[in-house]
C-alpha cells in the first residue's frame, strides 16, 4: 500500500511544485488514514486545506483502495 500510495503523490508532486510547494508522506494508519505534511510555498497557503481535500485526498483515495481519509500534519 505504501508505494501505491508514493506512487498517487508522485503523480500531483510537480503542480504542487509548480507553486513552490511540495507533500512528504509522514505515516499510514491501519484503518485507511493517511497523514502527510506539506512542505515549502504549501505549508503557508492559505488555500493548502483545498489543495488538500481536492488535490491530494481524491489522488490517493482515487489511485489507492482502502484510504479513507488524508490528515495533513505540521
Amino acid at each position: 500500500m505504501e508505494e501505491r500510495i508514493k506512487k498517487a503523490l508522485d503523480s500531483i508532486r510537480p503542480y504542487l511544485q509548480a507553486d513552490g510547494g511540495d507533500v512528504e508522506l509522514v505515516n499510514i494508519s491501519k484503518d485507511g488514514i493517511v497523514q502527510v505534511k506539506l512542505i515549502g510555498a504549501c505549508s503557508s497557503c492559505p488555500m493548502s486545506q483545498m489543495t488538500l481535500r481536492a488535490g491530494v485526498e481524491r489522488a490517493l483515495i482515487r489511485e489507492v483502495p482502502g484510504i479513507r481519509r488524508v490528515e495533513a500534519v505540521s
